[in-house]
């Protein structure tokens, strides 16, 4: 299995719900996604991120499929670019 991980810094910290939900609307929508999980940081630290995204494939083909899915593409890519002011990312298999 492949997780792929990523963490957003925002503009803004008060758009992290609407940023967790237009995550998880991924779910049902976007094929080979085995789970999902979305949260907002509850600290706000100076080094803390905004937002996480977690996601579970079965594997890297389906990790490319993800990648390139149209409704992760032209739906939720677009919008967490608008709201983002960098994020950060890690794909990694899952034993």
């Amino acid at each position: 299995m492949i997780k792929h991980v990523v963490c957003f810094k925002l503009k803004n910290r008060a758009d992290a719900a609407m940023a967790v939900n237009m995550l998880l609307s991924m779910k049902g929508k976007v094929p080979g996604i085995r789970d999902i999980e979305a949260g907002a940081d509850l600290l706000g630290s100076e080094r803390s991120y905004d937002v996480i995204l977690q996601v579970t494939l079965d594997s890297m083909q389906a990790l490319e499929e993800y990648q390139n899915d149209p409704y992760h593409c032209s739906v939720v890519k677009p919008f967490m670019h608008s709201i983002r002011e960098g994020s950060v990312a890690i794909d990694y298999e899952k034993s």
